[in-house]
């Protein structure tokens, strides 16, 4: 993953290849952009961002620096995360090597229909997290492991609530990232692909739970920067 700072045209290649000096790696498989905005040089890695050292992303330049790290070798494919459907026409207006995912919050209780709409067309795997609501973390919420059209669900599948949801998100074509610490979690997360929601379930999460989006961004709203609002971060996707 490319850190806000380093998202200019002359760090992202040296970044990834200090990456790969920690790592002992030779290459990754996907090398992402975090966000489609960057930070000062050389401000620290922190969620404390400085409002002050907001600065827009030059999507041609980094993207195509982006697409020089994929073309010598160091990462397979290359991608983005939290990209608008509108910030991703922006980018591929400029791109000689497309995004290969776009790594987004997706859940049931965060659809997300018109950017899967959006990344379908343009063949570009969305990646889901925060797919069970990122719940106990200090930004998540208990949208999905605590709804009742999930529950009813779960229950008439002898499934878990977390099953119905990451058997959802595996149902409209995206991959999904899940962190648990508990061996039977991670068991039980691994039990999702022999057997189907029915037409029944997916009306039923389709029209009866509410939407709202858990990570806002809010961090990258700042009165001088790039993004005055959280509308101008997401685009309503």
């Amino acid at each position: 993953m490319l850190w806000f700072a380093d998202a200019h045209p002359d760090r992202v290649l040296p970044a990834l290849q200090n990456s790969l000096r920690n790592l002992k790696l030779e290459y990754v498989d996907l090398y992402m952009l975090l966000f489609p905005v960057s930070l000062k040089p050389g401000s620290k890695i922190t969620m404390d961002i400085e409002k002050d050292d907001l600065l827009p992303l030059d999507y041609k330049s980094v993207w195509a620096a982006m697409e020089e790290c994929q073309n010598l070798g160091f990462t397979k494919s290359i991608g983005v995360s939290n990209f608008s459907s509108k910030k991703l026409q922006e980018l591929m207006a400029h791109a000689k090597i497309p995004p290969a995912v776009n790594q987004v919050e997706m859940s049931p209780a965060f659809q997300q229909k018109k950017l899967r709409e959006y990344c379908k067309a343009n063949n570009i795997l969305i990646i889901a997290i925060s797919v069970l609501g990122s719940n106990g973390t200090p930004w998540g919420s208990n949208a999905v492991m605590g709804s009742e059209v999930l529950n009813q669900i779960a229950m008439a599948r002898g499934k878990s609530v977390a099953q119905v949801s990451m058997r959802w998100v595996y149902e409209q074509g995206a991959a999904l990232v899940v962190k648990s610490f508990s061996e039977k979690n991670m068991r039980e997360n691994l039990k999702i692909f022999d057997w189907e929601l029915t037409k029944e379930d997916l009306e039923k999460i389709g029209h009866e739970i509410p939407q709202r989006r858990v990570l806002d961004a809010h961090f990258l709203v700042s009165a001088n920067g790039p993004f005055k609002s959280l509308e101008e971060v997401w685009d309503d996707n």
